[in-house]
């Protein structure tokens, strides 16, 4: 894959994680559950877990690369 795409699927990842997270909070907040991820896969609970991870992954990435 090249580096470029590896850099945007990255920067989408981290985008989606940061958006969850942050519905996560407010949700909490109001007293409901806003986790994006989990509403949209919530019954494929392998694949939601593989999201989290990727997005992790994605983090440290983004955070290392020059």
């Amino acid at each position: 894959m090249e580096k470029s795409m590896v850099k945007t699927i990255a920067k989408i990842l981290v985008l989606v994680g940061a958006i969850n997270w942050g519905l996560v909070g407010l949700g909490n907040l109001m007293g409901s559950d806003m986790n994006v991820v989990h509403m949209l896969l919530g019954s494929m609970e392998t694949l939601e877990n593989v999201v989290y991870v990727l997005v992790g992954l994605s983090g440290v990435y983004s955070l290392m690369r020059k």
